[in-house]
């Protein structure tokens, strides 16, 4: 498996992230409008805002070069009800390398183990057959949960102004899978 480093977010990272996010096929799945620099750089503000007030975890994703290859957030952190949701991009020079399921291991281990969520919900635009078939590849993830939290899947279909799919990784299939056996389980 690839070995990914999740760090803080970062201005020095601006031109960077801007540099990947305005790819088509990234900016296109991720619904971006063309940005400038000083776009991406009040972008990374108010991510760090959002973090500061408990709201968020944003991470960039850097490789094992230490090259950054894209972010992977936690949002929508609402403890009362011990869930989020989760979203990530990869830069396309990384697509198809398995550097999705390294972020999003290190991201869940940050959601089950240290903020001791339940649930971590995972949705994707419908037009976005990329992301689905990414999440399809989660050996961890629950499929089509739509029935099972339709209130949720509804706010998804909102904030994104357009048909949805939701899936979800619960915390204990997620720990089963990290540790197979009990005695590994240290939480």
């Amino acid at each position: 498996m690839k070995k990914v480093t999740l760090i803080p977010q970062a201005l020095s990272y601006a031109k960077e992230i801007h540099r990947l996010s305005q790819a088509p096929e990234v900016k296109n799945a991720l619904g971006l409008p063309t940005q400038s620099v000083e776009d991406t750089e009040n972008f990374i503000i108010n991510t760090l805002m959002e973090e500061s007030e408990g709201r968020t975890i944003s991470r960039l994703i850097l490789n094992e070069e230490d090259k950054l290859i894209g972010i992977t957030t936690l949002m929508f952190i609402d403890q009362s009800n011990k869930q989020c949701h989760i979203g990530s991009w990869i830069g396309v020079d990384y697509w198809g390398q398995g550097y999705n399921l390294a972020s999003k291991i290190e991201l869940l281990k940050i959601a089950f183990e240290y903020l001791h969520l339940e649930v971590v919900f995972a949705g994707a635009r419908t037009v976005n057959l990329r992301s689905q078939k990414a999440q399809e590849k989660l050996p961890f993830i629950s499929l089509n949960i739509e029935k099972q939290f339709p209130e949720e899947h509804l706010l998804l279909e909102k904030r994104q102004k357009q048909p949805c799919i939701l899936n979800a990784v619960f915390r204990d299939d997620f720990l089963n899978y990290l540790y197979p056996t009990q005695k590994e389980r240290k939480i």
